[in-house]
């Protein structure tokens, strides 16, 4: 004989109220338990519900008994022999749970389960064994699920995930067969690419599973969004993304052909588009192409001009353009020199228009003995060092020589430089890369580098290289990650900090990485920059509207640059800021023990 019973502890948890009937009639339902037990839903004594509402019953057994079964008005009641089970109030009913004493050296087994099936053997009730006794478990599932397994006292379960089990009892037990519902995902695409994960078609998962979804593109086409059953899914607009299996779904990838639109470049006299060169190129919708424009000797790069509303900075030679329809631009260049500024540790170095150049600051090592340069078509500084490249491609260099820093007459070809603390670096226009000075890390380690379009190794002991595509290359110290930046794509221009790397992208956003102990990293915000600069331990950026932002060390005031409006350029030293304003005169903040922030008075123009 099947005997039912609990212990003290709670069954099972049960919903507080019933599901409310639509008929017009009340009605009582009174609860009844006896000894050895009570009913902790919905209570006991009278309640009124409306007609047709289903009742959730739960009995809980005190220490030492067990429940029987329900009795008295029964008919409506789901299973009589269950201590959780529902009541559906179509009239008034008197019931009671009905409890009995466990039998002396026996153990109660409590079985239950969650929607999706039941336990055919030995039921599901509370049931008294033998202890010791072996008990058959079989657990069946409906259609649409799957077991899962068993929870709750399962320490003597044989197989807790298998559905045909069975318990030792050796104590009372009260366990839950557990069973989640099957969804199918249906996955199709339309022409121009496919579903490669999870793959097209359907497949089968558990209710709750979060499924990636990786759509894939062809060539010239891309991806628009999911349709179908999208309720669920992350982001529709995205490629990659996630859809929660909460009932049987269908979904679309959608893809579109990219429209293809022309590109045409010219220059007028003086220079030359290098890339992606002259005439009429064909590019799919949102390419960004990255522009280099080369000036010739005597002549300097002034603008971009025509269909100019997606490139960058029109004024910078090194920039990009997003392609959304037919675009013609032209490379402008004029006689003479363009301002430059350039800032050392210690000391502050001026291009005039006139191709002289003007200093001021630390000269302990003659690196602002610079009055006799002519014909200079850009400066860079170091830490005791300057540099000059003249309009015919040879550099010279004034300063601390230690490391062979300014062994650069034998240059030729160079079309850009930058001064480090103690090494010097020169891009050629065959786009390779020349270096002198100290190499204790690798820094100068760049004979093998082609393609690039820029260099950089402003303040520390690395240097990095922009290359036409877009993507960056480094080399040198590299012990807070400074050198990391083989990820990068979309970069527009570079520049390389004491420990840290900063990268100007095609969108005027500015990323970073290296030492942050300052928050000189700290440039995700940034928006609407079109040239960057970075110092020591500090990183400035130049907006489009002429103002400057800064981050970083701050302790000499070097970032207290929120007040400066028409700033063409900027440049920034070891502990002091420059900015040069668009009618030649310049800024500076920071750190001015040697003076190398007097430049009231200068007019590059």
């Amino acid at each position: 004989m099947c005997l039912k019973r609990i212990g003290s502890f709670l069954i099972a948890v049960a919903l507080l109220a019933g599901t409310v009937g639509c008929g017009s009639e009340s009605y009582t339902l009174t609860i009844f338990s006896s000894a050895g037990g009570a009913v902790v839903n919905p209570g006991e004594g009278a309640f009124i519900y409306g007609e047709g509402t289903v009742v959730n019953l739960v009995a809980e057994a005190d220490e030492g008994y067990y429940f029987v079964n329900w009795t008295g008005d029964v008919s409506n009641i789901a299973n009589v022999n269950a201590v959780i089970t529902t009541i559906i109030m179509n009239d008034s009913y008197e019931i009671t749970a009905n409890f009995d004493q466990i039998p002396p050296g026996q153990f109660g087994l409590t079985v239950s389960s969650t929607s999706g099936g039941l336990v055919n053997i030995p039921g599901e009730a509370t049931f008294t064994y033998d202890e010791g006794a072996v008990v058959d478990l079989v657990a069946e599932t409906e259609e649409g699920y799957r077991f899962v397994n068993w929870t709750g006292d399962v320490g003597t379960i044989a197989n807790v995930e298998a559905a045909t089990t069975n318990i030792t009892m050796n104590g009372d037990y009260s366990i839950t067969a557990n069973f989640v519902a099957l969804y199918d995902l249906t996955i199709s695409s339309t022409t121009g690419g496919s579903v490669a994960t999870p793959g097209e078609g359907t497949s089968t998962y558990d209710e709750g599973t979060v499924v990636n979804l990786v759509a894939e593109v062809d060539e010239s086409y891309r991806f628009v969004n999911w349709t179908g059953d999208v309720e669920t899914i992350g982001n529709v607009n995205a490629a990659m993304t996630t859809i929660t299996m909460n009932g049987n779904y269908y979904i679309i990838a959608n893809f579109e052909e990219i429209p293809e639109y022309d590109l045409t470049l010219s220059s007028t006299e003086g220079g030359s588009v290098t890339s992606p060169g002259e005439g009429t190129l064909a590019y799919d919708e949102e390419t960004v192409v990255i522009l280099l424009a080369k000036a010739e000797e005597g002549y300097y790069f002034a603008n971009w001009s025509g269909d100019v509303g997606t490139i960058t900075n029109i004024k910078a030679r090194i920039t990009a353009i997003t392609i959304y329809d037919n675009y013609s631009i032209t490379a402008n260049f004029e006689p003479g020199y363009m301002p430059v500024i350039a800032t050392g540790s210690w000391h502050t170095v001026g291009l005039k228009s006139d191709s002289t150049v003007v200093a001021v600051g630390n000269n302990e090592y003659g690196q602002c003995n610079i009055t006799g340069w002519t014909g200079i078509v850009q400066v860079a500084a170091g830490w005791g060092h300057t540099v000059g490249l003249k309009a015919d491609g040879t550099v010279v260099a004034a300063g601390w020589n230690d490391y062979g820093q300014c062994n650069v007459g034998g240059w030729t070809h160079i079309i850009q430089v930058d001064a480090s603390c103690f090494h010097t670096v020169g891009l050629k226009s065959d786009d390779t890369v020349v270096a002198v000075g100290r190499n204790n890390y690798g820094q100068c380690n760049v004979n093998s580098w082609t393609d690039i379009i820029q260099v950089s190794a402003d303040y520390g002991d690395h240097t990095v290289g922009l290359q036409s595509d877009g993507t960056v290359v480094a080399v040198g110290r590299n012990d807070y990650g400074q050198c990391n930046v083989n990820g990068w794509t979309g970069i527009i221009q570079v520049s390389a900090g004491g420990s840290h790397t900063v990268g100007l992208k095609s969108d005027g956003t500015v990323i970073a990485v290296g030492r942050n102990d300052h928050g000189q990293c700290n440039v995700s915000g940034w928006t609407d920059i079109i040239q960057i600069a970075t110092g020591g331990v500090f990183t400035v950026g130049l907006k489009s509207d002429g103002t400057v932002v800064a981050v970083g060390w701050n302790d000499d005031g070097q970032c207290n640059v929120s007040g400066w409006t028409d700033i063409i350029q900027i440049s920034a030293g070891g502990a002091h800021t420059v900015g040069l304003k668009s009618n030649g005169t310049l800024v500076a903040v920071g750190q001015n023990y040697h003076g190398q922030c007097n430049v009231g008075g200068w007019d590059l123009n």
